[in-house]
């Protein structure tokens, strides 16, 4: 009994310096001037508001846990949304110091404790990305819809911009990825069927097998309408926290739902690019707020710093909290294996 409260003590001990190492990683990484602008955010923020949005970002991670849910379930599985949340909060939660890495870590624990073969799991992780990255295009449209007047000529010179770097046009780099990526598939082909044997191909197959399970999980989902309507408010949320966010600084009070639409275009762009939007995501977003004539950067460092100190705080307590959830199941399988 001693040892086993040891253990846990020490278990706790290191998830909490974890979490306490990735607060540093994430402040390690801000120049000077950069502290002392979310500093200046801290200072002037109204607290009261950040509550909301912090009750609207953890509805969103509940809401894609369950999203989730229903990915999986045309496998044969049923995960609790207990197990879903806890690993896609130590997912986000791992994300912020190695990008992707998390995408694996969710795959690995909810694999453990609800026993799926973890290759399936990675191809529904894949199908919900591409599905995110059709969701992101199509709120990248709205928004040139609803903002034009402000959007179009930034997204035009910004277009410019980047081609004037780039000597090659358009079309010779799609060609070519699609060149490379068909190259890639025969090649992958061609090594499965001549050697066939090897242990480490025969695992690739399995894992191509799992993916292709995955990505078909969507055209057998039960619930197709709670998917969609599961997507619609993840995204819905993201929107209302930038929106709550505005109104907790006086610089950004007078802003409304089209500028929220365009901070958030970008501020997603941020996250994808830089492990939890360090640095990226308020550069990012005191660039779309130079466009609405709004020059102080501090909105930008309040709420990365809300988004990042909910996902330390949420996946710290998921990382510890996940073995006392199955410990129910853990002792019945031991009881099971032992009378077996």
């Amino acid at each position: 009994m001693m040892s086993k409260r040891v253990l846990s003590i020490l278990q706790y001990l290191f998830f909490l310096g974890l979490g306490l190492f990735l607060v540093w990683y994430q402040f390690h990484g801000m120049t000077p001037g950069q502290r002392q602008r979310f500093s200046a955010s801290l200072q002037e923020a109204n607290y009261t508001l950040l509550l909301p949005i912090i009750a609207c970002s953890l509805a969103s991670h509940l809401s894609r846990a369950a999203r989730w849910r229903l990915l999986i379930s045309p496998m044969g599985y049923t995960p609790s949304l207990a197990n879903a949340f806890s690993v896609t909060m130590v997912g986000y939660l791992a994300n912020s110091a190695v990008p992707r890495l998390g995408e694996v870590l969710k795959c690995t624990l909810l694999g453990r404790y609800e026993k799926i073969p973890v290759d399936k799991l990675i191809g529904t992780i894949l199908t919900e990305r591409l599905f995110d990255l059709f969701c992101y295009a199509i709120f990248i449209g709205i928004t040139l819809l609803v903002q034009l007047d402000v959007a179009g000529p930034y997204l035009r010179q910004s277009l410019q911009s980047i081609l004037a770097r780039n000597p090659l046009p358009w079309w010779v780099w799609l060609l070519a990825g699609i060149s490379f990526a068909i190259l890639l598939w025969l090649t992958v082909r061609w090594l499965l069927r001549r050697f066939v044997q090897h242990a480490w191909l025969r695992k690739l197959k399995g894992i191509i097998r799992g993916l292709r399970e995955g990505l078909g999980t969507i055209m057998h989902l039960r619930k197709k309408g709670w998917f969609i309507a599961h997507s619609i408010f993840i995204w819905s949320m993201y929107l209302v926290q930038i929106y709550i966010g505005f109104r907790a600084m006086t610089a950004t009070a007078g802003l409304g739902w089209g500028a929220a639409c365009s901070v958030l275009t970008l501020a997603t762009l941020a996250m994808i690019l830089t492990p939890g939007g360090i640095g990226a995501f308020p550069i990012g977003v005191q660039e779309v707020l130079l466009r609405y004539g709004v020059v102080n950067g501090s909105f930008g460092w309040l709420m990365w710093g809300a988004s990042t100190s909910i996902i330390v705080v949420t996946g710290l307590i998921c990382l510890l909290a996940l073995p006392y959830i199955n410990k129910k199941r853990q002792q019945h399988e031991t009881i099971h294996s032992h009378t077996g």
